[in-house]
């Protein structure tokens, strides 16, 4: 049969809310354990006008490049897609870059100096996560 297999949105829910779920109580306790005040999750946290113009450029630039590289990918052999240009591996470069800007920013001009120990701590974590879940296939769930 063609198409998604009939549980496959239920799974795909249930994977969403688990990774958040893990997300957000990793970012509380490394907050909690750190004294580092907690960020507003998935919205922006500019630590000065520097950094807010630097991650307009990178999603402006991660913008481009999705669009370059759906086209490249959408006109050439499927089967020799490049895999570098592929919506997922474009967002994982787009997350890893933002938040090692974020982090640099925070050493660099927070308050609490403490901050971007959190910012690197869930950058690790999530690209972690991330790695074990295209690995495992969500651990079995969608094999």
């Amino acid at each position: 049969m063609y198409g998604l297999e009939a549980d496959f949105w239920p799974k795909l829910f249930l994977m969403l809310a688990i990774i958040y779920l893990v997300l957000v109580l990793f970012n509380m306790m490394m907050g909690k354990w750190l004294k580092v005040e907690k960020k507003k999750f998935l919205s922006y946290n500019y630590v000065n006008e520097k950094h807010k113009k630097i991650d307009r450029v990178v999603r402006i630039t991660i913008l481009f490049i999705l669009m370059v590289g759906f086209f490249i990918n959408i006109t050439s052999d499927p089967v020799g897609a490049f895999w570098l240009l592929q919506p997922a591996s474009i967002l994982f470069v787009f997350i890893f870059v933002t938040e090692s800007i974020r982090a640099f920013m925070e050493w660099k001009y927070a308050e609490n100096k403490k901050a971007y120990i959190v910012t690197v701590s869930q950058l690790i974590f999530i690209s972690l996560l991330l790695m074990s879940i295209i690995k495992t296939s969500f651990f079995g769930m969608f094999s």
